[in-house]
């Protein structure tokens, strides 16, 4: 039976790599979501990311070819004429309708990856990353609501204790070095920063000189926000409750917010100032407007690499103590937030991503 699963995901992967590099992005995305179904099977035999040999990077570079072409209007016509006929009125027979895609085709692949057993290679995550984040700038700091950015796309917020590894963290997912500002000083984030990802190719020159730039945000353009950290940050208790007013506006108010990320250390668990974030999510993010928004609760646990000895990408990634989890599902359950999600992350082996990558795709959709 191993065997005979080897060869079907084998054969599935090179069909829909034929199909993504002939430039017939549907039929590719359609063999993708076969082998995201073969997935759990996959995981119950016992086969590793090894054994399987699944080229996933080969099939990240052909979706992105096809989102590319998406992206310079090749299937415009199509779009906009359904898949009856062409422009000329002749019978369309290539099948492919944009409207019925995702808002990038590589997303398909992410979730078939998900769904194996993971490799977490560096080439492939690189490739994912350039597929997905082709075009990071700052856009503003907000430190009141009305500083915000026009609601008009989904965003992402990372939280948590200053020197949690937040920014590292952010810049690990966007494979960017110096996306988020990362300093030896904790606390160095000191309002809401916005980073437009995927929008227009010269807004960071709109941004900086006022110029009327043309063009658009592609359709997968998202905000991630970087919040300020508590804990270590070295400001007066005044301007913490500032922070702390500002984010309970902004978590009840904020009708784009899709995720919040909590990022908790994964070395400690749950401190004092984690309950506290625990327990504004649990009362605001509980409220009726805020579940109308649809926004998500995440909790990261950062660092994992810190609890084993010679942490790497490949073989051994990161872990949790047993005792530190117990401790985390506790206090999750106490502060009525048992219901997320958590995801064990380390920066410098970039365990995790893949599964982050999951949820940032919820602001991207939007």
């Amino acid at each position: 039976i191993r065997e005979t699963l080897i060869h079907r995901a084998r054969s599935i992967g090179s069909i829909a790599s034929r199909h993504f590099y002939e430039e017939e992005p549907t039929a590719g995305m359609r063999a993708i979501l076969k082998l995201k179904e073969m997935g759990g099977i996959v995981k119950e035999a016992g086969l590793t990311a090894e054994e399987l040999g699944m080229p996933w990077e080969r099939f990240v570079r052909g979706a992105a070819l096809c989102e590319k072409n998406r992206r310079d209007g090749k299937w415009d016509e199509h779009e906009k004429l359904g898949l009856g006929f062409d422009k000329s009125g002749n019978a369309n027979t290539s099948g492919e309708d944009p409207s019925q895609w995702p808002c990038n085709i590589v997303y398909t692949v992410l979730d078939a990856m998900i769904s194996f057993p993971p490799e977490n290679k560096d080439v492939t995550f690189e490739a994912l990353c350039n597929a997905l984040v082709r075009r990071t700038v700052f856009v503003t700091g907000a430190v009141a609501m009305d500083g915000c950015p026009e609601p008009d796309r989904g965003e992402v917020a990372f939280i948590g204790r200053s020197n949690v590894g937040k920014s590292s963290l952010v810049n690990m997912l966007t494979n960017r070095k110096s996306l988020a500002f990362t300093s030896k000083t904790p606390g160095k984030t000191q309002q809401f920063n916005y980073f437009a990802v995927n929008d227009k190719p010269e807004l960071a020159r709109q941004i900086r000189y006022g110029d009327d730039v043309p063009g658009s945000k592609d359709g997968d353009s998202f905000y991630i926000v970087d919040l300020p950290g508590f804990g270590y940050a070295k400001v007066p208790q005044q301007q913490k409750q500032e922070w702390s007013d500002f984010m309970d506006e902004y978590l009840l108010k904020r009708s784009t917010l899709r995720v919040v990320f909590h990022l908790i250390d994964a070395r400690h668990g749950p401190t004092d100032e984690d309950v506290k974030i625990m327990q504004k999510v649990g009362t605001i993010m509980g409220s009726k407007e805020q579940r109308r928004n649809k926004a998500k609760y995440v909790i990261i646990l950062t660092k994992a690499d810190k609890n084993v000895k010679g942490a790497n990408s490949e073989k051994n990634p990161g872990k949790v103590a047993e005792s530190v989890r117990d401790k985390l599902i506790d206090t999750m359950k106490a502060n009525k937030v048992g219901f997320a999600p958590v995801v064990l992350t380390s920066a410098e082996t970039r365990l995790g991503r893949d599964e982050v990558w999951k949820y940032l795709r919820l602001a991207a959709e939007s």
